[in-house]
């Protein structure tokens, strides 16, 4: 029998590890960028187009490289990073495998221009699908420029799994930030489709911040620092009223290096516990500065998964870091025991009872009954010595003490006329009624989110959104990936009611909301809309109008939950089995449970 097991062709080989490496276009800008950052550069530049699938292209002005080190770096496992095994434990670089060049490359037509600051010409290197079509000497500036284009081109499944452009679009965005946030000493530019988007000047990590996610985050950063033998913990945390519903922004970075882990997280939302509405996340940019030696960053190929040898220590310093900056700046309450407590108003209301206890020399409000005879005898008293006036007062008075009980009867009703069930209400968030079958039980905010869904879907297919006009026009500034993403969605905005206009770069005007909403906080509402549509657009592949839709419902069914009058809640069951489907919510948690007779009867152990 002949063999079988034979070696992989160094493309196939590099495709496969591609599949790790290269997951979307965002992949390619976060390894090309933090290769710059390794070759010392001082200034960044990156080009997209079609959202990375047409053009990606970066250009700094770092140490560049010779020809030979240029055609090695498109080689499986080369780099420059490490040397022997121990190497592993000490990186302080970003990349060390050697392995996302050769990735890149495999899936891709790849262009590289580089000169290192001593030599007279540099190199530019032409490959396609890991095959090196050409190599030649040619007249560059100090520094490094690659490009990659028509990304998967020649893996069309792997193409067809992208996502939209403004989803792509959005995760490359979150690698720039993310990679611009941990070197604000570095200046970095981007530019989308030939509209420049951001330009960060180098700075301060404050400064880097208000550039990256706008002015209004200039009031709320809270400085954070706590350094032991050990550990270093510095950065930004934002304040509690600044929360939001998403967790967007939250950046840890080990060595300045970009991570997620849910541990650390835990560490800083326990710090603010107490302080933040439900459901909601706070800002934060923290950077943990560690001996290499005590985290271990070869994990997983993205290298955002990483592992402390004592992660209950790094917990405590961060929780501890996050509340002292909360204190220190007044943002949680403290007692001070230094300071002189007077006790004088609980004197004084005290007095003020005591007052009024005197002039009720009876104690009236410590009665709760009077007998009928009683009060009998004080009206006639009453009537002897009154005027006509005060007569019609009194019994004015008397109608509205009284109590009036009215018992139903079938006997009453029309006999066509079905009794209708009354509608209980439970803390405050669900309806029960009863069934002919048992009882439903109505999640309130889960019903309205159905509701109103259904209802800005209408108004968005009939184009016929009413909107209100605000009294006084709120002014909006977005962060540029969020403007940008505003300006496309705009028509479809429109349509569920909302009118606005553009001021400057990166501010919108809201002039009016849709006046279902009303009154409201426009600010709030449409920052809220924005920010769950970006939400559901990571999670979900929706068109565009029924993922506005979805947002705007699920960011607003829980306030105007809260301002229905007593007669709206009693007719909200009524409205939800008028939809087209009321069982469930748009992301499809139940809105209603219905609770069967042979239930509760088991529940009591009945027959």
């Amino acid at each position: 029998m002949s063999d079988v097991i034979h070696l992989l062709p160094d493309s196939i080989a590099n495709q496969i590890a591609a599949g790790e490496v290269v997951q979307r276009p965002a992949s390619v800008v976060k390894e090309m960028l933090e290769n710059s950052v390794d070759a010392g550069a001082t200034s960044i530049k990156l080009i997209v187009k079609d959202a990375g699938k047409s053009l990606i292209q970066v250009v700094d002005n770092g140490c560049g490289m010779s020809g030979t080190d240029a055609r090695m770096s498109f080689e499986r496992h080369a780099t420059s990073k490490i040397r022997t095994s121990d190497d592993l434990f000490k990186i302080k670089t970003l990349g060390f495998r050697g392995e996302a060049m050769a990735s890149i490359a495999a899936v891709a037509q790849v262009e590289l221009k580089t000169r290192q600051t001593d030599d007279e010409l540099g190199t530019q290197l032409i490959i396609e699908s890991s095959e090196v079509k050409s190599q030649e000497p040619i007249a560059y500036n100090q520094g490094t420029s690659i490009c990659v284009k028509n990304l998967f081109y020649n893996v069309p499944a792997r193409r067809n799994f992208l996502k939209s452009n403004p989803v792509e679009l959005r995760h490359i965005n979150d690698e720039f930030q993310r990679v611009a946030l941990a070197n604000p000493e570095i200046a970095f530019t981007m530019v989308q489709n030939d509209l420049e988007t951001y330009k960060l000047d180098a700075g301060k990590l404050s400064k880097r911040i208000v550039q990256l996610f706008g002015k209004n985050y200039q009031q709320q950063l809270v400085p954070c620092s706590e350094e032991t033998d050990l550990v270093k913990v510095t950065g930004y945390v934002g304040k509690p009223e600044n929360a939001k519903k998403t967790r967007g922004e939250q950046f840890f970075f080990i060595n300045n290096r970009f991570i997620k882990n849910a541990y650390l997280n835990h560490a800083v939302t326990r710090a603010y516990e107490g302080l933040l509405k439900e459901d909601y996340f706070p800002f934060y940019v923290l950077f943990i500065e560690i001996d290499p030696v005590h985290v271990d960053i070869n994990v997983h190929p993205t290298k955002t998964e990483v592992k402390f040898d004592d992660d209950r220590m790094l917990y405590g310093v961060i929780n501890s870091a996050v509340r002292q900056a909360l204190a220190s700046f007044n943002v949680t309450p403290s007692l001070d025991f230094s300071a002189d407590v007077s006790f004088e108003h609980l004197n004084i209301q005290r007095e003020n009872q005591a007052v009024s206890n005197k002039k009720d020399r009876d104690y009236g409000s410590f009665k709760s009954l009077e007998s009928n005879q009683e009060r009998l005898n004080k009206l006639n008293e009453l009537y002897a010595s009154a005027s006509q006036e005060e007569i019609a007062t009194i019994e004015e008075a008397e109608k509205e003490r009284v109590v009036q009980t009215t018992f139903s009867s079938s006997m009453n009703q029309p006999a066509e006329q079905e009794e209708k069930k009354p509608t209980y209400h439970l803390h405050g968030r669900y309806l029960l009624r009863q069934v002919k079958s048992g009882m439903v039980v109505l999640d309130k905010v889960s019903a309205l989110e159905r509701i109103l869904f259904e209802q800005y879907q209408k108004s968005m297919k009939s184009g016929s959104g009413t909107s209100q006009s605000c009294m006084f026009p709120q002014q909006v500034s977005l962060n540029p990936s969020d403007f940008a993403l505003t300006m496309e969605l705009k028509n479809e905005i429109n349509q569920l009611g909302f009118e606005f206009e553009q001021m400057g770069e990166s501010m919108v005007v809201i002039q009016g909301i849709p006046s279902e909403l009303a009154p409201c906080n426009e600010k709030e509402v449409f920052e809220g809309l924005i920010e769950q549509y970006k939400f559901n657009a990571e999670k979900l592949n929706l068109p565009k109008n029924e993922s506005l839709a979805r947002a705007l419902a699920k960011r607003t069914a829980g306030n105007r939950c809260n301002k229905l009058k007593e007669e709206e809640m009693d007719h909200l069951m009524d409205r939800l089995f008028a939809c087209e489907q009321p069982n469930y919510t748009p992301d499809g948690n139940p809105t209603y449970v219905l609770v069967s007779l042979e239930q509760i009867n088991e529940w009591f152990k009945r027959s």
